[in-house]
């Protein structure tokens, strides 16, 4: 089986699905009309110092305050960088909250010693605005490039822990200290092992110059604004993830096509014959059966082969995960069953996680098992399962009542309330598909249903609050690519996902 990034590119949404061995591991989505912060930076003006959060609110226009906490503006960064180096991963822009307190513990650090209102202070978002928390922020610049993380206020070198040959590292190391700036920092990618010195250079100097214009640009810039826009999301996947374990990129855009590879061209044309142009007749993520494990994403229970089931409910505080025995009676006697069941959940747990990018404090009740061995068998099949996951997570130790706690770094919106709202019908009781996703699946359902090239109408009949939805411009291009007119009808016995198709 082979690894693909898939990206199915559209003017008014974009996903990035990341498969290996036929399986859909990985989702990203970027809708047009929404704003892509982490890895900007800005020039920001502290509207509030808060001593008892040491934190402040900053303002680096956007709609909300941006947050920035003590240890991401601390300047003394020995201990510091050794944390975050030691811990934190090829892309990290931030260090976990118990780093921090951890941190802070032993050290008279104050935020009212380091910030005053209305000073300009140069930030980077680490994280997404996520509900109704605002995008959070460090000081601590970091520039990722394909190959390299260049950080211009920590003086450290960092391997990535996925190098694993000790000759491949100390030859990384020996280069970055020949070729990084006196005083900055880097990290070396997973993906620049075996990497030839040249280009490492070429990369170096490329990721320096984009520092110096930045600082350039801070000189001649009012509080607040943007000084440096991280690239769009197609670009930010072929970067970030399509490395050497990935057989092929295929896309169905061929402006984003053109792009990808012409940014490959540039930093890896090993792989330009690797990136292919989808141009198939159904759509995309169909002919890869990606729809339907987007769909399964959004599902409440999930079936196991057994005829066990697990089933996952998020909360503000924390996700909870329940393992159920389900159909599944086994051959032999009870506790064989419980941890064949067990174990069976725990390989599709560690897949929902990634694949719905569920962060934050995670509750996992698995079957009770009398025996000691039985339990530890289960917590270290979950450890080995959760070794693919590039998100950091920490796991504690299963208890007598069969409970596992973890954390998993929270990096963007869990799959599940991005694509979701509070269902309207039940007073908020449940869930259901947002007017935004159920119209994208319209369109959809369109391309797959109707020829191009052959004239006519069509007339499309959706739910009064599809039919307000501000989608005109989309619509108007996927008139253009269907060759037909398209005639969208309330109708007010619809429901909110339910739409008709008819041809004239």
């Amino acid at each position: 089986m082979t690894n693909e990034l898939v990206i199915n590119a559209r003017p008014h949404e974009i996903r990035v699905a990341l498969v290996e061995n036929g399986t859909v591991v990985e989702l990203y989505i970027k809708r047009g009309s929404e704003q892509e912060l982490v890895g900007n930076i800005y020039l920001g003006r502290v509207l509030r110092v808060l001593p008892g959060m040491q934190a402040a609110f900053v303002d680096i226009g956007i709609d909300k305050p941006a947050f920035l906490y003590v240890t991401d503006v601390y300047d003394e960064l020995r201990h510091w960088e050794q944390i975050m180096l030691q811990e934190g991963d090829d892309n990290s822009l931030e260090v976990a909250t118990p780093l921090r307190m951890r941190l802070l513990k032993g050290y008279d650090i104050n935020i009212e010693g380091l910030l005053q209102e209305g000073q300009d202070i140069l930030v980077q978002v680490s994280k997404e605005p996520l509900g109704t928390k605002g995008a959070r922020l460090t000081s601590h610049i970091t520039l990722p490039g394909r190959h390299l993380v260049f950080m211009p206020t920590v003086d450290h070198i960092g391997i990535s822990r996925r190098i694993e040959d000790e000759k491949e590292r100390t030859r990384l190391k020996k280069i970055m200290q020949e070729l990084r700036p006196p005083g900055a920092g880097l990290i070396v990618r997973t993906v620049s092992e075996r990497a030839p010195k040249e280009k490492l250079k070429s990369e170096m100097e490329f990721l320096t110059r984009l520092w110096t214009s930045i600082q350039k640009k801070r000189e001649t810039s009012s509080s607040p604004s943007l000084l440096h826009k991280e690239l769009t999301i197609t670009l930010r996947a072929v970067r970030d993830l399509f490395t050497k374990e990935i057989d092929r990129l295929v896309i169905d855009s061929r402006e984003e096509y053109q792009l990808i590879v012409g940014f490959i061209d540039t930093f890896a044309p090993n792989l330009r014959y690797s990136i292919e142009l989808y141009e198939g007749r159904d759509p995309l993520f169909d002919a890869y059966g990606i729809e339907m494990e987007i769909s399964r994403a959004l599902d409440r229970k999930i079936w196991l082969k057994s005829g066990g089931y697990i089933v996952i409910e998020s909360t503000e505080a924390l996700t909870a995960i329940d393992v159920n025995t389900g159909s599944y009676v086994g051959k032999r006697n009870l506790e064989e069953t419980i941890v064949k069941t067990n174990l069976e959940a725990v390989r599709e747990i560690a897949y929902q996680l990634r694949l719905r990018n569920i962060g934050g404090l995670i509750v996992i009740d698995f079957i009770d098992m009398e025996r000691e061995g039985n339990r530890e068998r289960v917590f270290l099949a979950l450890m080995e399962a959760l070794e693919k996951d590039r998100a950091k997570a920490t796991v504690m130790k299963m208890s007598e009542l069969g409970l596992i706690e973890m954390t998993r770094k929270r990096t963007r919106e869990n799959i599940n309330l991005f694509l979701t709202e509070p269902c309207f019908y039940c007073e908020g009781r449940g869930r259901l598909k947002s007017p935004t996703t159920v119209c994208y699946d319209i369109f959809r359902d369109l391309e797959r249903e109707l020829v191009s090239g052959e004239e006519g109408k069509v007339y499309l009949l959706v739910s009064p609050e599809i039919e307000k939805e501000e989608e005109r411009y989309s619509v108007m291009e996927l008139e253009k690519k269907i060759n037909r007119r398209i005639i969208i009808i309330a109708k007010n016995d619809f429901h909110l996902e339910q739409h008709e198709i008819s041809l004239q």
